[in-house]
């Protein structure tokens, strides 16, 4: 049997065997990683700026397809309705609320648009709060430019800001903003400066993205090839076992045993 099984014919047969299975495994382990990728966000067409108030409403909560959109906005900063936005990284994405070595403030201060609404601003970040430039709020008529975000939390005021100083708060929410900047109109979400306001550091914020749609026929795909790959296995099975018993027999004929 070991002599059948290492006989010319049948190394061409291993060898041909070995490369189609690898060669189908790879195909199949391709479209798999075609599948996956297909499923992952992708960024979305980043249109140029638009007024922040067309797009942030006064009531209503922010659409997905308006998150993160380049925006402008014209108006003056109202400094004395300032806050910082406390235990936050200069990352728009980065967790919040669990005190870190890394950790900081966000300057969140209100632009009080032509129309009299306020668009709250978050004008750049602080690893401190008794930073020089937390102070130093843009006087007069300023245009601002930046990225649209949706409001942040619906837990209580209460729970957020227990234990926090005057002046700083949790979280960025517009109904609580309603209840600090009091007979104001406050416009939902918040705009992220970019570039920052003075010395302040830039607060990343990622682009709009789209969540991805998996290709299902990609999957189908990578499947068939492993079937192939075990189609091949079952064939060299069948070819080697039929060799095998044609040598066997071969041995055991009359004839062979004459010629013994």
């Amino acid at each position: 049997m070991l002599r059948t099984l290492l006989s010319p014919r049948l190394i061409g047969l291993h060898l041909l065997t070995i490369g189609v299975l690898v060669a189908f495994i790879l195909l199949g382990r391709w479209q798999l990683g075609v599948f996956e990728d297909s499923g992952r966000p992708r960024a979305a067409a980043d249109p140029a700026p638009v007024p922040a108030a067309t797009l942030a409403p006064l009531s209503a909560q922010l659409t997905g397809e308006v998150v993160g959109r380049r925006v402008t906005a014209e108006g003056e900063y109202d400094a004395t309705r300032q806050l910082l936005v406390a235990d936050r990284r200069p990352d728009v994405d980065a967790p919040g609320g669990n005190v870190s070595r890394d950790d900081g403030y966000w300057v969140l201060t209100p632009l009080r648009l032509d129309d009299g609404t306020l668009m709250p601003v978050v004008r750049g970040w602080t690893r401190t709060s008794d930073d020089p430039a937390v102070a130093d709020v843009p006087r007069g008529r300023v245009t601002v430019a930046g990225r649209l975000r949706p409001q942040q939390g619906t837990d209580s005021v209460q729970r957020r800001n227990e234990g926090l100083p005057a002046g700083q708060v949790q979280t960025v929410s517009t109904g609580e903003l309603v209840n600090l900047w009091t007979g104001q109109k406050v416009r939902t979400g918040f705009v992220v400066a970019q570039p920052p306001s003075g010395a302040l550091a830039q607060v990343k914020v990622a682009p709009p993205a789209t969540e991805g749609t998996l290709t299902w026929r990609n999957l189908a795909y990578a499947a068939n090839w492993w079937i192939f790959a075990g189609f091949a296995v079952f064939m060299w099975f069948h070819f080697v076992r039929d060799a095998v018993r044609t040598d066997r027999d071969r041995g055991t004929s009359p004839e062979m045993a004459l010629e013994g």
